[in-house]
């Protein structure tokens, strides 16, 4: 006869062997398929503390408003804490271990307490990301540490006007925040500032980007113009952990106070603030890591643009025919989960996992350039086959059977944007990791 009790160890027993088991197929599991692990939120994760002045200059305004908007909608993403303020008085006793990244987005410390504050925080080991004003001047004498040594740049110089793109040269591709870029790509809209110092000279200064030359002539105004010369833009310091960029400068109607650009408009620059917190806040950048086997075929996989770190979504969940994809802030619902399949000739569909019948498809079959993207029945049609290409860097760029161009992200960042085709050219925006799901 089995009593209560024999009962209650038998089925301890029964469940210290299922742990047993699990552990055991955990141990043996076959190695994940390339691109199944997700790795950016790997790291532990990190604060952010971005300082601001917010009250001159209609472009700096917007572009503070926008930084405080975009960064919190990257944060759960990227594995990091946002809090802006306005209170500078707070980098007077700032530690590495309340932030560890710290950021000045529109200014920088102007009092003797605010200064000696932020000095001895990177001194001892803190990271911080500046923009454009930050490194303005016409005193660097006032603040010789700042702007002499930890910036290297010393006095501003000349800018650009008014606002407009540049052709950026990624001058070293090895470094942690450069290591998922292009060799060039074209940036967002910005007044770009030149320097009394030459960083080419200086020992301590690593240029991570410059003006390509074929952006000359830089500007609108004849008289403002850059024509040729040598412009640095972003840049680190090697004895401290320190990116600082010169954009953060958008178009303005200033009449209106209407914005017409936007700094987050530039997916790759995207991915170089992304890439450049990351390593300022756990020591790692992009990751370029190589591919480890073929797609697992009966996964799920959320596709996560490099460029902007958004994933690729059906708009409002929806699984009608015609529904958007677009690129939103990946949250893992059965919106952004997708099947790779292969059909034929090296080829797959790439189904959602909300309605196994549908399939990524090119609208209207077409082969336009900026044709967008939707759901449709799978009907094994031309436009809903795509082939996924592997990159070096252990993401994929999808090529349409029917066209030859490439899935790619919009010129916009901004989450909610339909996604598009267009001839393949190897940029951020068209390289995707696959993120392997439950």
């Amino acid at each position: 006869m089995t009593t209560t009790r024999d009962r209650g160890r038998l089925r301890s027993v029964g469940i210290r062997l299922l742990a047993l088991l699990a552990v055991l197929l955990g141990l043996t599991a076959a190695p994940a398929a390339h691109g199944a692990v997700q790795k950016a939120n790997a790291a532990a994760p990190f604060k952010i503390l971005a300082f601001y002045n917010g009250t001159w200059d209609d472009a700096h305004i917007s572009f503070v408003r926008e930084a405080n908007t975009w960064f919190p909608q990257q944060a759960a993403a990227n594995n990091f804490s946002y809090t802006a303020t306005n209170n500078w008085n707070q980098l007077t006793n700032i530690t590495k271990d309340q932030y560890q990244v710290v950021l000045f987005l529109d200014d920088a410390p102007q009092t003797a307490a605010q200064r000696s504050g932020f000095e001895r925080y990177m001194r001892s080991g803190g990271a911080w990301m500046g923009f454009h004003v930050s490194a303005f001047t016409t005193n660097a004498g006032g603040w010789s540490w700042y702007y002499n040594d930890f910036l290297g740049s010393g006095n501003f110089r000349s800018n650009t006007w008014g606002p407009t793109t540049a052709t950026l040269k990624v001058e070293d591709r090895a470094h942690p925040t450069t290591v998922g870029l292009p060799g060039t790509f074209t940036s967002s809209v910005s007044e770009w500032y030149s320097w009394s110092n030459d960083l080419r000279t200086r020992s301590n200064i690593k240029i991570l980007s410059s003006v390509d030359p074929v952006s000359f002539p830089l500007g609108t105004d004849p008289n403002q113009s850059w024509y040729s010369g040598y412009y640095p833009i972003m840049w680190t310091n090697t004895g401290y952990k320190m990116i600082y960029a010169n954009f953060g400068h958008n178009a303005m109607n200033y009449s209106t106070g209407q914005t017409l650009s936007s700094t987050f408009g530039s997916a790759t620059q995207n991915r170089f603030i992304l890439d450049s917190l990351k390593w300022l806040g756990t020591g790692e950048g992009g990751d370029p890591t190589p591919p480890q086997g073929p797609i697992n075929e009966s996964a799920w996989y959320s596709l996560v643009n490099a460029g902007n770190n958004l994933c690729l979504d059906a708009r409002a969940a929806a699984t009608a025919n015609g529904t958007a994809i677009q690129q939103y802030t990946c949250n893992s619902t059965l919106a952004q989960q997708y099947q790779i399949r292969a059909t034929d000739s090296g080829f797959s569909r790439i189904g959602p996992r909300a309605n196994a019948q549908q399939a990524v498809d090119v609208t209207d079959v077409s082969t336009a350039d900026n044709a967008p993207i939707q759901l449709w029945n799978y009907t094994g049609g031309l436009n809903q086959q795509w082939q996924a290409v592997a990159e070096s860097s252990g993401r994929y760029h999808f090529t349409a059977r029917h066209s030859g161009k490439c899935l790619s992200a919009p010129d916009t960042a901004a989450s909610g944007t339909q996604l598009i085709q267009r001839p393949c050219n190897g940029s951020a925006a068209q390289s995707f990791q696959l993120v392997q799901q439950p």
